[in-house]
C-alpha cells in the first residue's frame, strides 16, 4: 500500500500545502507516494472577500488543478484525528463514517470565528464562511422589501478589528445600491478599544477614522454587545440600538481539531510547532496556517491568521511533510516580509509594510493595489501542471 501524505483542508494553507507536497515528490522523482486532500469540497474559497458583494461568485474550483498534479481529493468532513495510530475519521457525503490513514499528515482546517455565548447571538451575522456570507447579502437585500424605518436602515457590527473595518466601510455603499441613496442609512461599529481602529496601530488608526467619517460609519468606542435580539442590540453601557442586520466579527479560534491532538496550543487555539512546521511532540503531523502557532522570524514575531501567511506556511508544511517522508532536507519556515492591505470602501484602501504597520499607499492608489490582491494574487494558479507546481516553491516570497 503507498504511503500516504494526509491534507486536511482546501483554504489557502490546504491547497498550497498539497501542491507543495506535490512538487517535492516530484523533484524526487517518486511516484510511490499519495498526496491526499479531504475536505467538504474540492474549492478554495476566498475567505479574505466576504466582506464584499456578489460574494457567492468567491470560489474557485480546484478539480482540474489537483488533477493535473496527481493530488486525490476526497470529499469529507473530518470529525476525528488519532495521532497514534495515524488515522483520521470522517463522514462521507452519505453521512456514513469512513477512515483515512496517512503517513504524514498535514492540518490546515482553519478558524472559526468567536460566537460567545451571549443572549441572543444567534440573530447575529458573520462574515466567517462563504455560505454565512451568502446568507448576510440576501437579508441585506431582503431589506428593501421592507417599510423605510430606522432599524432596517441600520446596521451594527460587533468589532473593530481588520475584518470589522472592511466589512463596516463597505455597507453604506452595499447598502445605497440595495435601499436607494435616499436611505438614511446609518453603520455603527461596537468596538472595546478606546480609539477608532487602535488595534491597527499609530499610523493606521487615524485613516480608519478619516475613512469612516466620510462614509458616514460611526463608532461607540470602549463598549461591548452585551444581548442581541431580532431587532438590534444591547450594549453594555445599556445603550440600546435598534438594527435588524447585525454583523459580530469579534476574534476567531483555531479549528477544534486541534483540541484534540495532545500538543500544546495558545490561547486561539493553534498549535506550537518548531520551525519546519512539525507539531511539537508529534513526529507525523504538521499544522499550517490559522492552525499554527509559527514563528516568523528571530524577532519574536509569529504568523497571522491571514492569507499572506497561510500561503507561505502551507507550502513550507507540504514541502516538509514530503521531505520528511523521503529523508531529504527540510527547510526552516520563514517569513520576516509582514503587510497589509486593509480595504476602506469607497474612500479607498490602507497598504502597510513591516509590524509597525507603516503606511505606504492610500487612497486611490492603496484600493488599486487591493484589487489586484483580491482579484489575482491570492487565486490559485492554471491548472497547468509545471506553472502550478513552480508556483508551490516554498522559497516564493508572498506578499498578499
Amino acid at each position: 500500500m503507498k504511503q500516504r501524505i494526509l491534507v486536511i483542508g482546501t483554504g489557502f494553507a490546504g491547497l498550497w500545502g498539497a501542491l507543495s507536497a506535490a512538487r517535492q515528490l516530484d523533484l524526487q522523482a517518486r511516484d510511490d507516494i499519495e498526496v491526499c486532500v479531504v475536505a467538504p469540497k474540492a474549492e478554495l474559497h476566498v475567505r479574505p472577500r466576504f466582506y464584499e458583494a456578489d460574494v457567492a461568485r468567491m470560489n474557485a474550483s480546484l478539480d482540474e488543478l489537483f488533477a493535473v498534479v496527481g493530488v486525490r481529493f476526497v470529499q469529507g468532513w473530518v470529525s476525528s484525528i488519532d495521532s497514534v495510530s495515524q488515522t483520521v475519521t470522517y463522514r462521507d457525503r452519505h453521512q456514513a463514517e469512513q477512515q483515512l490513514t496517512y503517513s504524514r499528515l498535514i492540518l490546515a482546517s482553519g478558524s472559526q470565528v468567536n460566537r460567545p455565548a451571549l443572549n441572543g447571538i444567534e440573530h447575529a451575522f458573520d462574515v466567517d464562511s462563504l455560505q454565512h456570507a451568502i446568507d448576510l447579502e440576501r437579508h441585506l437585500h431582503g431589506l428593501s422589501t421592507l417599510p423605510d424605518s430606522p432599524a432596517r436602515n441600520t446596521v451594527v457590527v460587533a468589532g473593530g478589528g481588520f475584518t470589522g473595518i472592511e466589512t463596516a466601510t463597505e455597507l453604506p455603499a452595499r447598502l445605497r445600491a440595495i435601499l436607494g441613496d435616499g436611505a438614511d442609512i446609518r453603520v455603527i461599529v461596537v468596538d472595546r478599544g478606546e480609539r477608532i481602529g487602535a488595534s491597527l496601530g499609530a499610523q493606521v488608526a487615524p485613516i480608519v477614522a478619516e475613512a469612516s467619517a466620510q462614509q458616514g460609519v460611526t463608532w461607540r468606542l470602549g463598549s461591548s454587545v452585551s444581548a442581541v435580539d431580532a431587532g438590534g442590540v444591547t450594549l453594555a453601557s445599556g445603550e440600546r440600538i435598534d438594527a435588524l442586520t447585525v454583523i459580530w466579527t469579534v476574534g476567531v479560534h483555531a479549528s477544534p481539531l486541534t483540541a484534540q491532538l495532545p500538543a500544546e496550543r495558545d490561547a486561539q487555539g493553534r498549535l506550537h510547532v518548531d520551525r519546519t512546521l512539525k507539531v511539537n511532540g508529534l513526529n507525523n503531523l504538521y499544522a499550517a496556517g490559522d492552525t499554527t502557532f509559527a514563528a516568523v522570524d528571530d524577532h519574536g514575531n509569529h504568523a497571522m491568521m491571514t492569507c499572506q501567511h497561510a500561503i507561505a506556511l502551507g507550502r513550507s508544511a507540504g514541502n516538509n511533510a514530503a521531505a520528511d517522508l523521503l529523508g531529504v532536507a527540510p527547510i526552516a519556515y520563514s517569513q520576516p516580509k509582514y503587510v497589509t492591505c486593509l480595504d476602506l470602501g469607497e474612500w479607498g484602501a490602507l497598504f502597510t509594510e513591516g509590524w509597525e504597520r507603516k503606511v505606504v499607499l492610500t487612497g486611490a492608489e492603496g484600493k488599486q493595489l487591493k484589487m489586484q490582491i483580491n482579484t489575482g494574487w491570492i487565486y490559485p494558479p492554471a491548472a497547468v501542471r509545471e506553472t502550478a507546481l513552480a508556483a508551490a516553491d516554498p522559497l516564493i516570497p508572498v506578499v498578499a
